[in-house]
């Protein structure tokens, strides 16, 4: 399993419409999310490189490189059950004017207490956008960034489009989080 861990704000933009529901005046934000969960097993361990290669259940193999911010690494055993939780949500909301953009980044690394290793990485990215033009037919939308990028984007369902209008500012928020437990191999 290769889990890539790179904001994505394009995505997070064609995302804004093919996931939200329709924006009315006194809109809340709306949001969307998904989670996907993996256990594996340890079945090697290379202390000298810092590799694990780790089994998924249908036996297929994987090494991973665990760079020094891995610190419990002396703790993994052959045997040890690793699970990875993927998180990534979207929220969307239409920003009112003159209200204060938020942060645009944030990230952290929250280690997991105990004598196991794990934790948890996360990232945040928020940025706004400005609806320039909305076709219905195709559908798609051209959105300009805050930055002054300009780009078209596909929207799966045309009814993901009622409610927004040509100038609206839309503030989104893309959020991805990586957790990794250990189990100890049971005896």
């Amino acid at each position: 399993m290769r889990t890539r861990f790179i904001g994505f704000i394009a995505a997070a933009l064609a995302a804004i419409v093919m996931t939200s529901g329709p924006a009315a005046a006194g809109q809340k934000p709306v949001s969307s999310g998904s989670m996907i969960t993996k256990t594996f097993t340890i079945e090697a361990i290379d202390k000298t490189l810092r590799v694990v290669t780790l089994k998924d259940p249908a036996g297929m193999l994987e090494s991973v490189y665990c760079g020094p911010e891995v610190q419990r690494f002396d703790a993994l055993k052959v045997g040890d059950l690793v699970t990875f939780r993927y998180h990534e949500s979207l929220v969307t909301a239409l920003r009112r004017p003159g209200q204060a953009p938020r942060p645009t980044e944030s990230a952290g690394v929250t280690r997991t207490p105990g004598a196991n290793p794990g934790g948890t990485i996360a990232q945040q990215v928020t940025s706004s956008v400005t609806l320039q033009a909305i076709d219905t037919k195709t559908p798609s939308v051209t959105v300009k960034t805050d930055r002054g990028s300009v780009m078209s984007l596909h929207v799966q369902d045309a009814k993901n489009l009622e409610g927004y209008k040509v100038g609206d500012t839309v503030e989104i928020t893309y959020t991805q989080a990586l957790a990794v437990s250990v189990e100890p191999a049971k005896k």
